[in-house]
């Protein structure tokens, strides 16, 4: 028996794939799979073998809304939602918090900022950035992607006349590491990618490269899981030892290997 199919509307925030309990969402992604000539596949809202693989090829036909092919993967994220029922996703700008808001405006403010010469950690503007967090910048010799957020954090919140709850460092993955005790809400690499629909912007996303090293930059905004990011010290092709600050649009939510930091709320 075929269950009557649900209207689809915006991608549900969440990954839907085998085990999934939400069987709207399931009965109209099945609904839409026979629609398109994937199927067929029983429309009950269970998200079983035969839709699994219906989506795994309607995956390997489509491609996503910046003409990249889809991930094959057999699981129905917000690239695969919008492919599949031809819905535009929504791109997130504004940050809820305050506070957030004017961090992304003096971060916007700042790109465009080199270093001088380029290669040398320093610059009349990096050396703001360098000293914010307690560093002599005649050093030479340090990376200042995490201080440039602790920077645009502490310039906002002198703006704004409210504590300003970056953690002071400019050491990457001392972000995340000091974040959790501090009690504020981090949302790892792989509930990000069960649940891209919690990453928004405002918050800080952390790498990892190895070795004790990271790169940290902002979300300026999130459309499915593309996100376009403000960070220091990189490049145009996303170096953590970059020569300024620059405006991204080449990450994606699954490619943030530690996760991300949201200042405006605590656990």
């Amino acid at each position: 028996m075929t269950a009557t199919p649900v209207p689809a509307t915006g991608f549900p925030g969440h990954l839907i794939k085998a085990g999934s309990a939400d069987k709207a969402s399931i009965l109209a992604i099945q609904s839409r799979l026979n629609l398109v000539g994937c199927g067929p596949v029983q429309e009950d809202g269970e998200f079983s073998a035969e839709t699994l693989e219906a989506v795994q090829l309607f995956q390997a036909r489509s491609l996503d809304f910046e003409g990249q092919p889809l991930q094959v993967d057999g699981s129905v994220g917000p690239m695969t939602w919008a492919a599949l029922f031809k819905s535009v996703l929504p791109a997130m700008v504004i940050p809820v918090a305050p506070l957030m808001q004017q961090v992304m405006v003096i971060a916007g403010g700042e790109v465009g900022v080199m270093e001088q010469p380029p290669g040398s950690n320093r610059g009349p503007q990096v050396d703001q950035y360098l000293t914010s967090v307690g560093l002599n910048p005649a050093d030479g010799s340090f990376a200042w992607c995490a201080a440039f957020v602790y920077w645009c954090y502490r310039k906002a919140s002198v703006q704004l006349g409210v504590p300003n709850p970056a953690v002071r460092t400019a050491g990457a993955l001392d972000v995340w590491n000091q974040a959790g005790p501090r009690g504020f809400r981090r949302i790892t690499s792989a509930e990000a990618a069960d649940r891209p629909g919690t990453v928004g912007p405002g918050m800080v996303f952390v790498l990892s490269t190895g070795g004790g090293h990271g790169h940290v930059g902002f979300i300026e905004s999130v459309q499915g899981v593309v996100l376009t990011t403000i960070e220091g010290n990189t490049n145009d092709g996303g170096s953590r030892e970059g020569v300024g600050v620059f405006r991204r649009k080449g990450r994606r939510i699954n490619g943030i290997n530690q996760g991300f930091v949201d200042y405006s709320s605590k656990v």
